[in-house]
This record gives structure tokens, C-alpha cells and sequence, in this order.
């Protein structure tokens, strides 16, 4: 199914091609050389695809990790505002035009990135600080995100309409700037924290049942969470870097990984990545197909599709998230 949807997002733009026809570039680009269908695919649609494949993953796996941590099922990554942090990050840059040396190309999600990091790095101090609790990772995340989402408005405020619109486009979440380097980047930060995750997955099965429990097992829970929560920063940094701000994708994907596997993290790590790529694409999907011609900014699409499926994982799930 997941398949099918990648091809599907493929397959849908201004102009729609076939299923087959999209399947033939993909296995024998070879033989269509000199095409349009073979720009169409390989330059244009397919980077953005497997962006959204790998910030649909690195989502649903830093949600799941950061509902784990926080023993939280309302948790995700933007609970930290990671998110919020990675946008003031990018609208300070474009505001007053900050370009790197011999990376201009590439300022607006470097900067969202060292932004992202330095938001997580001030929560983990203070956890540190307070005893690296949950309650205290909660409240500092939440501090973090008001600070910076306020810091937005300002930006925001300051900017003339031209940079507000560009500002504001980037906020909501898009992947029309999606490239190959952004999908490598994300791609190689997401590869690079998964064989950690998959390896502590008995630990954070443990962790998942409480703090003592894993004490009781001699697992060293303080240091743990400590660890995954580095992680989980890279993971969202990565991911919202180059598209923007993703909404609910964190939140909705480990539900149902959860409510399919349970909580064995060996199970939960790879069903939540899949969820949030199915999450992403389908929501690609219907940005395309909303207004054709167009493409709606995805992180209004996810908004839309996930606030009323939030409300029906609460209301047949009360017991489970209470």
C-alpha cells in the first residue's frame, strides 16, 4: 500500500500520468530518453517524493520515541518546539537575507537546523538542571515553544509583504522546494539514527512502562532518555529543515502503529516510520489534487486531515490515553 501511494504521488501533478507509464521511467529510465516524462520524473516529482517519504519517517519514528520518553500519548516532537525553533530559524534568514559562504543555497535549513538543535540542547540543560524527569521535559518544551513561536510573530511583524509571504509559505510546510540534496540530507540523518534506536528498542520497551520498572532492570533511565531525546532533535531537525513546519504527522502516526502492534518497540520503530510515509504522501497526494494546477502547502493538508482523526483516536481510545 505504502508502494502504491509513493506511485500515486508520482503520478499526480498538473499533468497526470499513468501508473504504468511512471513505473516504466522508474525500472528503465534508460528508454526514455530525450522525453519530457523522464524531467517530469526524475528531476521534478520523484526528489520530492522521497522527500516526503523520509520526513513522513523520521516524523512517525521521532513521535513514537518522544511519546516513549515522556510516557505521553499527546507527545510529539513539537512538544520540545523543536519545530517552532527550526521556523524562527528560517525566518530570521530570510528576513535579512543571511547567506552562508559557499552554501547561499543551502542558509535557510542550515540555519532551521542549528535553530532546531539549540532549542533541544536548551530543554536537555534544563532537564538536566531539574532531574531529566518527564514532567520536566514537558514544561520546558512547552516553554520553548511559546518562546519561539512568539519570536515568529515578531519576525513576521518586522518583515514587508514580499518576505512575509515567503516567510509565511515556508511556515506552513511545503515541499516544492524538495531536491535531491534535501532528500539525501534528511535521508542520511534518518539512517544514521535508526540503528541506534532499533538497538535500544528493548530499553525504551522498558522505559515505556515506567521509570521504576526500568530501574528495576538496571537500565539507566536518566541517561536514556537523555540520548533519545538527541535523537528525536536530529530526526525532526532534518525533517522540517528543508519543507517547513509538518503538523500531526508526530502525533497520529505511532497511534496507529500502536494500536497494531502494540508497544514493543521492535514492532512500533518500523510500523510508526511506514505510517508517517503513508501519512506524508497521502497527504501530497491530496495537496496536488485540491486545486490543480497548484500545489496547497502539505503542512495545511496534514493540519486538516489530522486534527479529526486526533479527535477519533481520543474518543475510541479514552482508556489509552488517559
Amino acid at each position: 500500500m505504502v508502494l502504491f501511494a509513493v506511485l500515486a504521488d508520482i503520478a499526480t501533478g498538473p499533468s497526470f500520468l499513468p501508473l504504468t507509464d511512471v513505473w516504466s521511467v522508474l525500472i528503465h529510465p534508460g528508454a526514455h530518453e530525450g522525453r519530457p516524462m523522464l524531467v517530469i520524473v526524475w528531476d521534478i516529482r520523484l526528489p520530492m517524493t522521497l522527500t516526503a517519504v523520509v520526513v513522513g519517517a523520521s516524523l512517525g519514528v521521532a513521535g513514537v520515541e518522544m511519546q516513549t520518553i515522556l510516557r505521553n500519548p499527546l507527545a510529539s516532537p513539537y512538544t520540545l518546539g523543536i519545530s517552532a525553533a527550526a521556523g524562527f530559524g528560517a525566518a530570521v534568514t530570510i528576513l535579512f537575507g543571511i547567506s552562508l559562504p559557499f552554501l547561499g543555497w543551502a542558509s535557510v535549513p542550515l540555519v532551521a537546523f542549528v535553530s532546531a538543535l539549540s532549542a533541544s540542547l536548551g530543554v536537555w540543560a534544563i532537564g538536566r538542571a531539574r532531574g531529566v524527569s518527564p514532567n520536566v521535559l514537558v514544561l520546558a518544551g512547552i516553554a520553548m515553544l511559546f518562546l519561539f513561536q512568539s519570536l515568529q510573530s515578531l519576525i513576521q511583524y518586522m518583515a514587508s509583504p514580499e518576505i512575509l509571504q515567503e516567510i509565511v509559505f515556508w511556515l506552513f510546510g511545503s515541499l516544492l522546494k524538495a531536491n535531491w540534496t534535501s532528500f539525501m540530507v534528511s535521508g542520511g540523518i534518518l539512517l544514521a539514527v535508526l540503528p541506534f534506536l532499533v538497538r535500544d528498542s528493548w530499553k525504551l520497551t522498558a522505559l515505556g512502562m515506567g521509570d521504576e520498572n526500568a530501574r528495576s532492570l538496571g537500565l539507566p533511565v536518566e541517561r536514556l532518555r537523555l540520548r533519545i531525546l538527541v535523537l528525536i532533535s536530529l530526526l525532526t531537525a532534518g525533517a522540517v529543515s528543508f519543507v517547513g513546519t509538518i503538523g500531526f504527522i508526530g502525533l497520529v502516526a505511532p497511534h496507529i502503529a500502536r494500536g497494531m502492534v502494540g508497544d514493543d518497540q521492535r514492532y512500533l520503530i518500523p510500523l510508526s516510520a511506514l505510517c508517517g510515509i503513508f501519512i506524508m504522501v497521502g497527504a501530497s497526494i491530496l495537496s496536488k489534487m485540491i486545486s490543480p494546477g497548484a500545489m496547497i502547502p502539505i503542512g495545511i493538508v496534514t493540519a486538516v486531515i489530522g486534527v479529526p482523526f486526533l479527535f477519533l483516536l481520543i474518543l475510541r481510545n479514552k482508556r489509552s490515553l488517559t
